[in-house]
């Protein structure tokens, strides 16, 4: 039995990664953090080049967490002596007629621009016309609007999660891949940590497992549904008419939902929100859906021509979703010495600050960060009847 640390994280993608960090800075090697695969691998949710950093909320607590994300990216940043994050300015589109009887929760123009309203963040609200003065790649019907944000930036995730790991080594804690855990045991002395080769015992646990998360909880287990996510990364004929400066991030709400890039790393890239088939941690697969490729082609093809250029790369990943499609953020119900986080499938963009709070939650019990509405026993966790409801 290893007694020898204070704090195990288990799971080290984005989240676990941040979360040996923000530990490392107050208890350096009392941080023990686990992975089951090589560091850095494809297989979850957190790996890839590029994510979305926004102010544009739509609802809270994640428009007040916004701007606790920025200062945790700067931070973070500062301290690696890189820049992990890069501003390119953000649009919000709704296809208005592709949205009619939709049931959007909020998740529309005026509830994007309300919520930064009454946040005080700058932004602008423009028809198409507007729209593609700014932007003139962008082919629409007319019917569009949009909202502009300047902050809105990327994230580039894999050199995040690097950063986060080489600080948090830096800092003393020790952080072992190809070392799944296979089971957390709660008892009077600490909570055991079971791995092949070792059990380790410690005062706290950070359970950042994503799509695994289910396999380790020691208690009951949670609604989540996992989902296969895919993204393509094109090579544009003319790039510079989509480079940072010339062209944004944006977000295309119609009857499905797109997010793209700029260049970054020498390409453009699409993805489709929640347009994946159900699957498990185990059971996905690598191989790209084809009925999604030609779907976001024919979508750029309509909308962005030029943006698409010969296919590079697809990549897949996974989503993982409690029926709320909120984050899952703090201690189990039953044993507060095990601290959970489940990223919903948009949770990138906090990864740092999130780490922070679940470091805070499981060294102090307590964080000054509002996530009260993520908490484990929420309806939508421990409610049979509770709907699934994925925001569109």
């Amino acid at each position: 039995m290893d007694e020898g640390y204070r704090i195990a994280v288990v799971g080290v993608g984005g989240i676990g990664a941040a979360a040996c960090y923000w530990a490392a800075r107050r208890v350096g090697g009392g941080v023990l953090g686990l992975e089951q695969f090589p560091l850095f691998h494809l297989r979850g949710a957190s790996q890839d080049s590029s994510r979305i950093l926004r102010r544009a909320q739509h609802e809270e607590p994640y428009a007040t967490l916004a701007h606790a994300a920025y200062d945790t990216w700067d931070e973070v940043s500062a301290e690696a002596g890189e820049p992990l994050v890069v501003r390119t300015g953000g649009v919000v589109i709704e296809a208005t007629a592709q949205r009619a009887g939709l049931a959007t929760g909020g998740r529309d123009i005026d509830g994007y621009a309300a919520m930064m309203r009454s946040h005080g963040v700058e932004h602008e609200v423009w028809d198409a016309a507007e729209l593609q003065r700014h932007f003139p790649r962008f082919r629409l019907d007319g019917d569009e609007r949009a909202v502009h944000q300047r902050d809105t930036s990327l994230v580039d995730a894999g050199r995040a999660n690097a950063a986060h790991v080489r600080l948090a080594r830096g800092r003393g804690a020790v952080i072992r891949d190809e070392c799944p855990v296979r089971a957390l045991r709660p008892g009077p002395a600490g909570v055991e940590v079971v791995t092949d080769d070792e059990t380790y015992r410690v005062d706290a646990v950070v359970l950042a497992s994503g799509a695994w998360t289910n396999e380790l909880l020691p208690g009951p287990t949670w609604p989540l549904t996992v989902t296969q996510e895919q993204v393509t990364y094109y090579a544009p004929a003319e790039p510079a008419d989509f480079a940072v400066g010339s062209f944004p991030i944006f977000m295309w709400h119609g009857r499905e939902n797109f997010y793209g890039f700029p260049v970054h790393q020498g390409h453009t890239k699409l993805g489709q929100h929640l347009g994946g088939h159900e699957t498990t941690a185990r059971d996905r697969t690598f191989v790209p859906d084809e009925v999604r490729i030609k779907r976001q082609r024919e979508f750029l093809d309509d909308h962005v021509p030029g943006f698409a250029g010969p296919e590079v790369l697809t990549k897949t990943c996974l989503y993982t979703l409690p029926p709320d499609q909120h984050f899952v953020l703090g201690p189990l119900a039953d044993e507060p010495r095990i601290v959970a986080a489940v990223g919903a499938g948009h949770a990138y963009k906090f990864a740092s600050l999130l780490g922070k709070v679940l470091s805070e939650q499981a060294l102090d019990g307590r964080t000054e960060h509002p996530v009260e509405a993520f908490r484990t026993t929420r309806p939508a966790l421990v409610d049979p009847a509770f709907p699934r409801a994925f925001h569109v």
